[in-house]
């Protein structure tokens, strides 16, 4: 095999293979168990082998497996969409499925664009984005993304969108939250002001960006974004894919600061982790540009062989019944409360040059240097060496370059959070210790 975002000599240097799972642990084919720290890649949110989604799987299997949403419609994409809209914000009254974040982002932009070509405003063909966001690896993800690590190579491939900074409070002089929010709205506001007439869409995540380093919003910043779009007359697109079904202490990251997008992405905690479903939520407004005789040519062409598939949607019907039942929203609000006092630890650690938290959305940020924030170099990769550490251990996570991914699924109990800070903690200071004793013999 080729695995995914993986150079394969590391991982043949370092092999894993997953056997099977039960709650927030996995084992490997020789019988070594793991905390799952990542969440299986910010998916899982119940737990492996949930009871009551194990059934959910059954029992749709007893009835089919998929037939095609293209032109006919089966049960449970029809149950499942009437659930979701009653959970999203009140403006999304519509719900086009897919099958992974990429692609449901992909379906957005598409949305976007050809909303304003079948209103007229042909000219409305840009889109902004912020710096280090990620929103998928299919081409048209890709264009509205800026990683350079990751997009770089591809760069003759993608559109040019137009890219504003991410408004950092722990790279930016002032440190001030307040001074970094209003000078980014305030530089937004300028590139609006000169280009609104050919801006068809703003794409961000909301809160805390994941693959681009777990970067945190200052407050008032999203809501910032949302009013200068509504007043220059630009779509919101909002992706909740990594964000999305309670990973940041409310069922989605509009919450926290009462946001009414355009359009809206999920995926990957839709089903709780168990199989590829996303969704792409729209307004009404927008369904009704779309809307008309077909020689009008307004249909939106866009679909995927497995779209709505009854046994993805069965099992999204099961999570939500089990985020009801369990008043998961407020579980994981009230555990991220006790995950930001262990984190505390985590900050006091000498390499360790700043926390990020949202909810059950972590990164721990590596620095060289923790008073100049000078980070380590490159050729170091002392995040990833601390998550082979951490692997050691017990715990599973995943690097961002210089930045350690903790994003365990809701269902981890207290205790079990203690113990995956405390493993950091030690895989942080084996590895940090040894590059330090390693730096001193060099000088």
């Amino acid at each position: 095999m080729w695995l995914p975002f993986t150079q394969m000599s590391d991982y043949e240097k370092d092999p894993l293979i997953i056997a099977s799972g039960e709650g927030v642990t996995v084992t490997d084919i020789h019988g070594k168990t793991y905390l799952d720290g990542y969440s299986s890649l910010w998916l899982n949110v119940h737990g492996h082998r949930k009871k009551e989604l194990d059934e959910a799987i059954l029992t749709q299997l007893q009835s089919i497996a998929h037939s095609t949403l293209l032109g006919a419609a089966n049960i449970p994409s029809i149950l499942l969409a009437e659930k979701l809209v009653k959970l999203v914000p009140e403006r999304l009254t519509r719900v086009f499925y897919s099958d992974s974040g990429a692609t449901s982002v992909e379906i957005a932009v598409k949305m976007a664009y050809q909303y304003w070509q079948n209103k007229g405003l042909e000219k409305k063909t840009r889109f902004v984005t912020v710096s280090n966001g990620y929103h998928g690896d299919t081409v048209g993800t890709m264009s509205v993304g800026s990683i350079e690590l990751y997009h770089k190579v591809y760069t003759s491939l993608l559109f040019n969108a137009l890219v504003i900074p991410f408004p950092s409070v722990y790279r930016h002089p002032s440190g001030n939250a307040d001074i970094v929010r209003d000078e980014s709205l305030h530089e937004l506001r300028l590139l609006f002001e000169e280009r609104h007439e050919e801006i068809a869409g703003m794409v961000l995540e909301p809160m805390i960006q994941g693959a681009g380093g777990m970067n945190t919003m200052p407050p008032g910043y999203l809501k910032g974004v949302e009013k200068l779009c509504n007043e220059f007359n630009i779509l919101l697109i909002v992706d909740e894919v990594a964000t999305g079904f309670g990973r940041t202490g409310k069922m989605f990251a509009v919450e926290h600061e009462g946001i009414q997008p355009d359009l809206m992405t999920v995926a990957k905690g839709l089903t709780g982790g168990y199989l590829p479903v996303a969704a792409t939520f729209a307004t009404e407004e927008i369904y009704d540009a779309f809307y008309g005789e077909y020689e009008e040519m307004k249909t939106f062409f866009h679909g995927h062989s497995y779209t709505g598939n009854q046994l993805g949607c069965a099992v999204a019907l099961a999570n939500l019944e089990i985020f009801e039942k369990e008043q998961l929203v407020k579980q994981s609000e009230e555990k991220a409360e006790f995950l930001k006092e262990l984190l505390v630890d985590v900050k006091q650690l000498p390499h360790v040059g700043d926390v990020r938290q949202c909810g059950l959305m972590c990164g721990i940020e590596m620095v060289k240097d923790k008073h100049t924030k000078e980070s380590f170099p490159l050729e170091s990769r002392i995040a990833y060496r601390a998550t082979l550490e951490m692997r050691k251990l017990g715990l599973l996570t995943r690097p961002l370059g210089d930045v350690i991914v903790l994003m365990p699924p809701l269902a981890t109990s207290n205790e079990q959070l203690a113990e995956m800070v405390a493993l950091m903690v030690e895989g942080i200071k084996a590895v940090t210790e040894e590059a330090v004793a390693m730096d001193s013999i060099q000088q």
